[in-house]
């Protein structure tokens, strides 16, 4: 990995590969390790950066509190220090907020279209957000952080899953963890679900979600309704069974993110 300084900050990155450029975002107290299969399956065909957020990857330290929008800012901050005139974002889980509010600000010329893998795309129940509430309360934090871990590893028995979630994911702070719980609820409050977060961009554009869980059938079909209505959001189901289909299939999200940029 290589650093770069932006603003106070530094910031992890590294890349490969030549040609259109794929800039790979992680969610939450994840990193670029959340990418290790996925990037070079990637690199055969595109230039792929990773860039792991502030507080992030291999500089933990940051200067204070910030939100999604300080997020974006670094990513646009970073494109421009790098020269990247154009752009598909590619973000896993609630780092689509961030990638959102990138794609929006930057516009279809220099954003033409974007990835965002395993994002919960509808409006949350109460039940969600009181999960998010334990990650928040320091007395329970570990609790409420160990209800998301079983539902994301499922019954799978890939080492590199479980080792991300509870080696990687699990030597975050509580502060990243509270932080990530504050500004996930913020932004479901605000916007609803991602879905209205997309309709509501200034430019519309191709983007694709691609994603193994939640299994419900109404989950799916919810996101089938709202492509219906609006010819630019393209689903793309998985056969996978954990919250990670970048280390679980590499191969196929590679494939469907070549499929979706061609």
């Amino acid at each position: 990995m290589q650093s770069i300084q932006i603003g106070a900050n530094t910031l992890s990155y590294d890349e490969a590969g030549e040609g259109d450029v794929l800039l790979l975002l992680s969610g939450w107290c994840q990193d670029h390790r959340l990418f290790k299969a996925l990037a070079p399956e990637l690199a055969r065909s595109h230039r792929v950066v990773r860039l792991d957020w502030r507080g992030h990857g291999l500089h933990r330290d940051h200067d204070g509190d910030f939100v999604t929008d300080d997020q974006a800012d670094d990513v646009i901050a970073f494109l421009d220090r790098m020269k990247i005139e154009k752009v598909v974002p590619v973000s896993t889980s609630h780092g689509g907020w961030a990638n959102m509010e990138v794609t929006d600000r930057l516009g279809s010329a220099r954003v033409p279209r974007s990835v965002v893998i395993d994002w919960i795309q509808t409006t949350p129940n109460e039940a969600f957000f009181s999960m998010i509430d334990h990650i928040q309360d320091r007395t329970n934090w570990e609790n409420g952080r160990g209800d998301f871990f079983n539902y994301w590893i499922g019954d799978t028995q890939n080492q590199d899953i479980i080792d991300h979630v509870n080696e990687e994911m699990a030597r975050y702070s509580f502060e990243m963890w509270a932080r990530s719980g504050r500004e996930i609820a913020r932004a479901y409050r605000k916007w609803g679900n991602p879905m209205q977060r997309m309709a509501a961009m200034a430019e519309n554009r191709p983007i694709t979600h691609i994603y193994s869980q939640p299994f419900e059938p109404e989950y799916a079909q919810a996101q089938l309704d709202f492509a219906a209505g609006h010819d630019w959001y393209k689903p793309n189901k998985l056969p996978g069974r954990t919250h990670f289909p970048t280390l679980e299939q590499p191969k196929v999200v590679a494939e469907t993110i070549r499929a979706f940029v061609a």
